[in-house]
């Protein structure tokens, strides 16, 4: 044998009972125990244990299990698994409280907790085990003591449950305020990137209404001052035309009068100086004539031009 472990652990078997005793273990050989399904009595008293490991709750086939006088601090959570236990003797070990799956040991009948450092409440259902039947008086009140330990503890993992879900709740409340937050400040900025957009698009088009304007009243005032144009030229065009026709006329009439008159001279002086003054046509033109001449002679203007004439002659 060698510290920490066994050797030839099959010698140790008598029957159903398998005895590591004395054996200087810090650990249970748990590969080499799950090999000896038979071996329902497991003796592992006086020894250095301070922890048996999850690996060893496997050892389902063990009914009755002695570790008094070892170092053990604490049992694994996994011992409810050992369904089959009916007798535990944990007398004398450094046991301070027991796991909640301690409940879970319905098989259990004895129970053997003296010389623990038990906390109170636990130390006060296990009471005192000097005999068989306070030993199977602690078995059961230390499981019921288990039982209520495990219920409250059910709760209060509820409990704690219920506040993790009401936290995540808030949580995810929050998270969709913050993300509501943020999909309305995203709406709101592209709303505002909308309307920026929408007055620059406007703004686009009244400068571009404005330049239309401005270029259709450009076309317009040189249309008007071209109309314009054309009316001054018209209106010019006419006087010009209007005088040009007076004149035409007028030119017209003055040759038709210099002519009449000469025409007219013409036949006084033929009527006057020649010796057809005695015919019957020229008779009253003399007539007239004289008559004429003496009316001009009359007239003070024509005195003072005869006059000016005589003047000259002289």
């Amino acid at each position: 044998m060698i510290k920490g472990k066994v050797e030839n652990i099959k010698d140790k078997i008598d029957g159903n009972e398998l005895d590591l005793s004395l054996s200087n273990l810090t650990e249970v050989p748990v590969k080499e125990l799950a090999a000896l399904p038979k071996a329902t009595f497991l003796d592992l008293s006086c020894n250095n244990l301070t922890t048996l490991t999850p690996e060893f709750c496997s050892l389902t086939h063990l009914i009755k299990i002695d570790l008094s006088k070892n170092q053990l601090v604490c049992l694994p959570e996994e011992i409810g698994q050992l369904i089959n236990l009916q007798h535990l003797d944990l007398y004398n070990n450094k046991l301070k409280q027991l796991p909640v799956g301690f409940s879970q040991l319905k098989s259990l009948k004895w129970l053997d907790l003296k010389d623990n450092p038990l906390e109170s409440t636990l130390a006060k259902a296990a009471g005192d085990c000097l005999d068989e039947k306070q030993c199977k008086q602690c078995a059961s009140r230390v499981l019921q003591h288990m039982k209520i330990l495990q219920e409250e503890a059910e709760k209060e993992r509820e409990r704690r449950l219920l506040k993790e879900r009401e936290l995540e709740k808030k949580k995810e409340a929050k998270q969709r305020e913050k993300e509501a937050r943020e999909r309305e400040a995203q709406k709101k900025k592209k709303a505002e990137e909308k309307e920026k957009k929408r007055k620059e698009y406007q703004a686009q088009m009244a400068a571009l209404a404005a330049q239309e304007l401005q270029k259709k009243k450009k076309e317009e005032k040189k249309k008007k001052a071209a109309q314009n144009q054309g009316k001054k030229t018209v209106s010019e065009s006419v006087p010009k035309a209007k005088r040009s026709i007076c004149s035409l006329f007028f030119s017209l009439l003055l040759k038709l009068l210099l002519l009449l008159i000469v025409g007219a001279s013409s036949i006084l002086a033929v009527c006057q100086l020649t010796e057809l003054r005695k015919e019957a046509f020229c008779v009253p033109l003399n007539v007239q004539f004289e008559e004429t001449v003496r009316w001009a002679q009359s007239l003070e203007v024509v005195q003072q031009v005869i006059q000016k004439m005589s003047d000259l002659r002289t």
